[in-house]
């Protein structure tokens, strides 16, 4: 089975094929059969090529992988590993709610190049910041969290429509389900990914070491990780070492050490 990635670099070769053999032999394209090669190596080609290139990357871009590839979102990731039921993302991520390999998209369809014409703006900024800016140490969500992210899954859900606090008073389910009040906010679900406590929280090890990310298997880079968030977060100049717990099924505690960097004086709001 051919994949989109194999029959895109297949098309690539024949493209540049047919383009250096009317580079070398020009006269071809004289006759009507030349300028028929000519309109499909020079135009047909590279317009399939650019559109498949396109869609791969749509596709690509869905996977959890390629949203942490960005250096900021590396604690979003970690926490997602968080051992505590009442932690919405990890709660999801781990007890497969939603796919593990699109598990940021599931939730954030309306990101950047999935969403509007400003949402993909947007996105475009983020590669400023990401390559050429000064990236904040807190990132907040551009507009309040749509509902619809959560009712495609738990609308119908009886563990949904029976929880008592959605039925506490009259009309509140009506407003959830409507979007006049948001999940994630009015004292309900208001910080989604707590970024700033994950240098003492405590994380859930996948018995099967297959499904540890790599800085759950490196106890260095562990440490590394949750010092850098104590510094962006302004835990402190000189932060005291912090030690996180495993659960009693994994490894021995991991503490993090203390470091002496510079405090990052960004924004210091509550990420959302």
């Amino acid at each position: 089975m051919i994949t989109p990635l194999e029959a895109l670099i297949g098309l690539i070769i024949i493209t540049a094929g047919i383009d250096l053999y009317l580079v070398l032999r020009p006269s071809i394209a004289h006759g009507g059969g030349g300028k028929l090669l000519g309109f499909v190596g020079i135009f047909l080609l590279p317009l399939l090529i650019c559109s498949m290139s396109l869609t791969t990357h749509m596709e690509d871009s869905k996977r959890t992988e390629f949203c942490l590839s960005c250096h900021m979102m590396k604690t979003h990731g970690m926490s997602l590993y968080v051992d505590d039921k009442e932690y919405i993302p990890a709660v999801h991520f781990q007890n497969h709610r939603i796919p593990k390999d699109q598990a940021c998209f599931t939730c954030h369809t309306t990101y950047t190049m999935y969403g509007d014409y400003a949402a993909k703006l947007r996105g475009l900024k983020h590669l400023y910041y990401q390559y050429l800016g000064t990236i904040p140490d807190t990132i907040k969500l551009y507009e309040p969290f749509d509902n619809r992210e959560c009712l495609h899954c738990h609308e119908g859900a009886r563990s949904f429509e029976e929880q008592s606090i959605h039925l506490s008073s009259p009309g509140l389910m009506d407003s959830i389900k409507h979007g006049t009040m948001s999940c994630l906010s009015n004292g309900c679900h208001d910080i989604a990914h707590d970024i700033k406590s994950l240098p003492t929280a405590t994380f859930w090890k996948p018995s099967d070491v297959r499904y540890r990310p790599d800085w759950m298997r490196d106890t260095n880079l562990m440490s590394a990780e949750l010092t850098q968030i104590r510094i962006d977060h302004q835990f402190g100049k000189r932060p005291a070492p912090q030690t996180v717990t495993a659960p009693a099924s994994s490894a021995t505690p991991i503490s993090a050490p203390a470091a002496s960097a510079p405090v990052n004086n960004g924004p210091t709001d509550s990420s959302k």
